[in-house]
C-alpha cells in the first residue's frame, strides 16, 4: 500500500509497531504489544494488516513509501523539475536507509536469513526494495521520454544511480558506523556524477556539460 492509502489511524499504528522493533526487536512485535502499544484492538490489527507477516508487510510499505519520485499530478518534466525529483529521490533514500527503523529491519532480515520459513528478506525485497526501484526506474524512463536522458537500459542506469546514491554506506550503517551528516550534499553529488554519465540537454553547472 503507497503511503497516502493507509488511513492517518493506521499510520499511527504502523508508527508504533516500527518503534516497538527498534527499541525492543523482533520479540517486542507482537499483535498483543503493537495494540497495547497503539491503543487499538487486537480485531482491528488483523482486519487492516492481517496476519504479522502482513502487518510486516504493511510497516515495510509504510516506510518505502517515504521515499519520494515523479508523483505531482500533471507536471511537465522539465529539465529543472528532472533534477529537482532525482534529488530528492537520493535524500530521501539516504535518510530512509540511515533510520533507525531501516537498520533494525534489515539487520532483522539479515539474521533471520538461513531461518527455514523465514518472510522478512523476501518482504523487504517484494514490498520495500522493488517497489523503490520500479518507481525510479519510471521517473528515468519519464526523463528520456523527454529527451533529458540517454540510455539503453533503465535498469543499468538505475543500478548506476543508486551506486552513486548508496555506495557502500548502506553496509557500513548496519555495521555500526553513523551515517554521513550532510544527506543532502551527498545526494547533489551523486545526481550531478549520474547526470555526467546519462544527461542530455541539461546545461551546464552541476550535472555537467550536454
Amino acid at each position: 500500500m503507497p503511503m497516502q492509502d493507509f488511513s492517518p489511524r493506521q499510520s499511527a499504528v504502523l508508527g508504533e509497531a516500527l518503534q516497538l522493533l527498534v527499541d525492543g526487536g523482533e520479540k517486542a512485535l507482537t499483535t498483543a504489544g503493537v495494540a497495547r502499544a497503539a491503543n487499538c484492538s487486537k480485531e482491528s490489527l488483523y482486519k487492516w494488516f492481517g496476519d504479522r507477516d502482513g502487518l510486516l508487510a504493511a510497516m515495510i510499505s509504510y516506510q518505502q513509501s517515504k521515499v519520494r519520485t515523479f508523483e505531482r499530478d500533471g507536471e511537465r518534466l522539465t529539465a529543472e523539475n528532472l533534477r529537482e525529483h532525482l534529488e530528492i529521490f537520493a535524500r530521501d533514500l539516504l535518510q530512509v536507509l540511515a533510520g533507525d527503523v531501516s537498520l533494525a529491519l534489515n539487520r532483522l532480515a539479515i539474521g533471520q536469513a538461513s531461518r527455514d520459513g523465514s518472510r522478512l528478506g523476501v518482504l523487504l525485497l517484494e514490498r520495500g526494495r522493488r517497489q523503490i526501484d520500479r518507481r525510479a526506474r519510471a521517473l528515468l524512463e519519464a526523463g528520456r521520454r523527454a529527451g533529458f536522458l540517454r540510455f539503453d537500459d533503465a535498469a543499468e542506469a538505475y543500478r548506476t544511480l543508486y551506486g552513486l546514491v548508496v555506495s557502500d554506506s548502506h553496509v557500513r550503517m548496519l555495521l555500526g558506523e553513523p551515517a554521513e551528516a550532510d544527506l543532502e550534499g551527498r545526494s547533489r553529488k551523486a545526481v550531478a556524477a549520474f547526470l555526467r554519465l546519462y544527461g542530455r540537454n541539461i546545461g551546464e553547472g552541476e550535472g555537467g556539460p550536454t
